[in-house]
């Protein structure tokens, strides 16, 4: 069994008219930041506390995986396959991409870090950042596009 790349595990498991939908909201926010760039550093917060698919399944698992050991311990054995069918369904989700709750998540509207990621740095090359980067470096600036790059990438 082939696993899919990192990037394409989620996107590969929901259906392709919510992709689309997902895509097609991104695109509309990049659109409006276009015509109102003043705005885009505080959408560039808002992305940096946007949660991901990968963060919102973490949290998913650990709750009903802690209160499947909880019904176990306080109520028996009787609970036991709670955490086990969340740690089973987790493993899939890291070797596959799917779970149960992938569907609904991303019909509530949550990204990957990939998708989440696309935007970012769109809105950042409206804002200019990576402008100049694509210069050939002069004998006294060597090293500068290199520096550049890497700043316009960590903010």
């Amino acid at each position: 069994m082939e696993l899919p790349p990192t990037t394409l595990r989620v996107p590969e498991h929901t259906p392709a008219e919510l992709n689309e939908r997902l895509w097609r909201e991104t695109e509309r926010r990049i659109w409006y930041y276009a015509w109102h760039t003043d705005k885009i550093g505080e959408r560039l917060v808002e992305l940096d506390n946007e949660w991901d698919m990968e963060r919102a399944l973490e949290a998913n698992a650990s709750t009903i995986g802690l209160l499947g050991l909880t019904l176990t311990a306080l109520g028996g054995r009787r609970f036991l396959p709670v955490p086990v069918a969340v740690m089973g369904f987790l493993l899939q989700h890291a070797l596959q991409g799917w779970c149960p709750p992938v569907r609904l998540f991303r019909r509530l509207g949550l990204r990957t870090q990939t998708e989440i990621e696309a935007e970012r740095y769109a809105l950042k090359a409206l804002r200019g950042d990576f402008r100049g980067l694509g210069e050939a470096a002069s004998a006294e600036a060597e090293g500068q596009p290199a520096q550049k790059a890497a700043e316009a990438v960590r903010d």
